[in-house]
């Protein structure tokens, strides 16, 4: 079979490094190596034709091992997914939502604390998010819009990643477990199509302390993978999946393509592809997109 090993890396010596590494390491592994196909800064496409692309994935990640890189090894034909499903918090864009609102409330430490254990899979996410917004009881609702001016950015590369695939024909949903106060205002300054999350009860001008029922979480976003793939008329080998926290696991799983990015452990474990190095146009790398491909403006 032939298959696509795409490296990515913010400093091109350490992709020329990994370079240097491969062809004795996919020898071993039985793998045939052509030569490499410039896609970008710091981004290079190799075709490979080998029979096992788990060996192929193995070998490469040993051998890049300690140098800045990220890589992707996956079929060649049908690398370019119809169909984007992305987390926020911490993936689009640098924070999550909830802990920071918790900062205006006087509470970030507590809540800052449930939101790791339950991103690494040490809570059940519902009752982590119940508990986590009771604690926001109070809090004006205008603190939500400062929270998003203030502390919200997009992370590198977020927009082009999103507008490039949406230019070339994929939908794009934006599907967290956070807020739609902030998907909603999220998905549009980087492109998505649609957005959907969970709802805060408001009453009086301010939080109540509650979230609707039922929760998006886990499941919820799973669904949403699979709703959005049927709506498109698509099997789910041409969809994109993307997150780092343990309620991304699902789809991450049931995606053509599922990456972490800047994952806890235990995502990064199960994906098809991590990103820990590069920007978020790796995405656009890892599906053959080229530098000169990508929308910018």
């Amino acid at each position: 079979m032939q298959i696509a090993l795409t490296l990515v890396g913010p400093e091109a010596d350490q992709v020329q490094a990994a370079l240097g590494r491969l062809p004795q390491a996919l020898a071993a592994a039985k793998a045939r190596v052509k030569e490499p196909r410039p896609l970008g800064p710091g981004a290079v496409d190799l075709a490979v034709e080998a029979e096992d692309l788990a060996a192929v994935r193995a070998a490469a990640l040993a051998a890049v091992e300690g140098l800045a890189v990220d890589l992707c090894a996956q079929a060649w034909n049908g690398r370019r997914k119809k169909l984007l499903v992305a987390d926020m918090d911490s993936t689009i864009i640098n924070v999550e939502c909830l802990d920071e609102l918790a900062d205006f409330a006087g509470k970030k430490a507590e809540v800052s604390a449930i939101t790791e254990r339950a991103m690494r899979g040490e809570l059940e996410f519902e009752g982590a998010l119940r508990e986590r917004v009771a604690m926001l009881k109070g809090l004006p609702v205008a603190d939500l819009q400062l929270a998003y001016d203030q502390r919200v950015r997009l992370n590198p590369g977020a927009r082009t990643f999103v507008r490039t695939m949406a230019a070339h024909g994929a939908r794009c949903w934006l599907v967290s477990g956070g807020f739609t106060f902030f998907t909603s205002r999220v998905a549009a300054a980087a492109g998505f199509h649609a957005d959907r999350a969970n709802t805060l009860g408001e009453a009086a001008g301010a939080l109540d302390g509650t979230v609707g029922e039922p929760i998006l979480g886990r499941e919820a976003k799973l669904a949403a993978l699979k709703e959005q793939a049927a709506a498109g008329g698509l099997d789910l080998a041409e969809t994109l999946a993307i997150g780092d926290g343990a309620n991304d696991l699902a789809m991450i799983g049931a995606a053509g393509l599922g990456v972490a990015y800047r994952a806890k452990p235990i995502v990064a474990a199960e994906a098809d592809a991590k990103v820990d190095h590069a920007d978020l146009t790796a995405l656009l790398y890892f599906q053959g997109y080229a530098a000169a491909d990508f929308v910018t403006d």
